[in-house]
């Protein structure tokens, strides 16, 4: 199947669709480094340091709906970008990250 039908290869979503989507049960990976992680994350995200993904991309197993963060979405959208060429389905690619989720007042988790 090819791109004619201007689908891009993965969705592109603000907060509040994010959120829902957590709520649906997204699994979420954060994909910025150690110290970013430390400092707090969207909760019940896991750690994927993105240099450890493009360094051995098929050592990582991301499950279908799966949405990545980073500190404001250019990043995550890397990661996006080699999930869907891993097979993964339903990307989501958190546009704003773990600024908007602070900036909107919601909890961070510390490790």
């Amino acid at each position: 199947m090819g791109m004619t039908d201007q689908e891009a290869p993965f969705r592109d979503l603000k907060i509040d669709d994010v959120k829902k989507l957590i709520d649906e049960g997204y699994d979420v990976v954060d994909v910025r480094e150690d110290w970013e992680w430390n400092k707090g994350h969207v909760p019940g995200a896991r750690h994927v340091v993105l240099n450890t993904l493009l360094a051995n991309p098929a050592a990582q197993k991301f499950r279908d709906r799966t949405i990545f963060v980073c500190a404001m979405g250019e990043r995550s959208a890397v990661a996006s970008e080699m999930a869907v060429a891993l097979g993964v389905k339903d990307v989501v690619n958190f546009r704003g990250g773990t600024k908007a989720w602070k900036d909107a007042g919601l909890p961070l988790a510390a490790p």
